[in-house]
């Protein structure tokens, strides 16, 4: 939905003064008022707006709960709830802003989605008053799914299991006023999840209105990069050093996998850069199961002793391998 900045629909600073929003909004409401623009359709839309944005502002508690969302969100940006922002509960009496003076009711459909999805409390039971003892009902509605990060280890995602996870969520304090408190969930995480992919929480998200179903909370799960291993898809890699004469004679080494080291053998011959497999070891699950790459990186030594030197001049001489092939001419 759309993120509605009500400071800029009225034309004020976020440090303005009650004083100076309730100035504002009579100034502009003047000047689009619908009975003085009949048949202007965008006046009575900008009329709407601003009766939502000072119903916001003009009361302390809601307007603390809105500038809870945070400094960064820009007008007409795509706004996703956290989990729970519609747990708080407002009731609406009293005159409305509306269009009328003492006495008129308001009209409850001025209320924007993004109005009713942080203030949605308010229009849910059976009876939530718009104007004077006017009565507004909505029938049920499923509320809004949400969507939050899940960082796990690259070893959580192969091995998956339970992982606690905390969201932030506003509520009512013991004096009424919202408060932002901590809602932790147990997450089961399964096994092989790969990077990207999504895990569903039935019903923890934004509660519904009017008595309706909460929505889902979907976990967007990001992989953090790892010390030893790198992730591909569904595949590791990992790199190891080899010595020049093990890679040429062969050797077996232990190699380190997420489930724990194995040993690999190394066959005689081989080049810097070459990859062996090791099946099974990745991401995922059945025929999609990703596998262990050990990429083999030939190290020769930066300093040598005169004994070694001999013995590598040896090798140039008796050898007959060449590693640059010449063209013809």
């Amino acid at each position: 939905m759309e993120y509605k900045d009500y400071y800029t629909v009225l034309g004020v600073s976020k440090s303005a003064s009650q004083e100076e929003i309730a100035k504002s909004f009579k100034k502009k409401a003047r000047a689009c008022h619908p009975d003085l623009n009949p048949g202007d359709a965008c006046a009575e839309g900008n009329f709407k707006e601003l009766n939502e944005a000072y119903e916001v502002l003009k009361d302390p508690e809601k307007r603390k709960l809105y500038d809870s969302l945070g400094p960064n969100w820009q007008h007409g940006q795509n706004f996703q709830p956290p989990p729970g922002f519609d747990n708080v509960r407002y009731h609406f009496g009293g005159q409305g802003p509306g269009r009328g003076g003492a006495g008129e009711q308001f009209d409850a459909s001025a209320f924007s989605d993004f109005f009713e999805t942080l203030f949605g409390g308010g229009l849910g039971g059976a009876q939530a008053g718009f104007g004077r003892g006017a009565g507004f009902s909505r029938r049920p509605s499923r509320g809004e799914d949400s969507q939050a990060m899940l960082e796990l280890t690259l070893e959580e995602a192969y091995h998956g299991g339970g992982k606690a996870l905390s969201l932030q969520e506003p509520g009512v304090g013991p004096d009424g006023r919202p408060v932002m408190s901590t809602k932790t969930l147990q997450v089961a995480i399964p096994a092989g999840v790969r990077d990207g992919s999504k895990i569903r929480l039935a019903g923890q998200g934004n509660q519904g209105f009017g008595g309706g179903a909460p929505g889902d909370l979907y976990l967007n799960v990001r992989i953090l990069p790892h010390a030893v291993f790198k992730l591909e898809g569904n595949d590791v890699l990992i790199e190891i050093a080899l010595a020049p004469w093990e890679a040429a004679l062969g050797t077996t080494l232990s190699v380190p996998t997420l489930d724990g080291p194995v040993d690999l053998r190394i066959p005689a011959g081989i080049g810097s850069g070459k990859k062996l497999r090791l099946r099974g070891k990745g991401l995922g699950g059945g025929a999609r199961r990703g596998d262990q790459f050990v990429r083999v990186m030939i190290q020769v030594p930066a300093q040598i002793s005169d004994e070694e030197k001999k013995l590598w001049e040896q090798l140039r001489d008796v050898s007959r391998f060449t590693p640059r092939s010449v063209p013809e001419a």
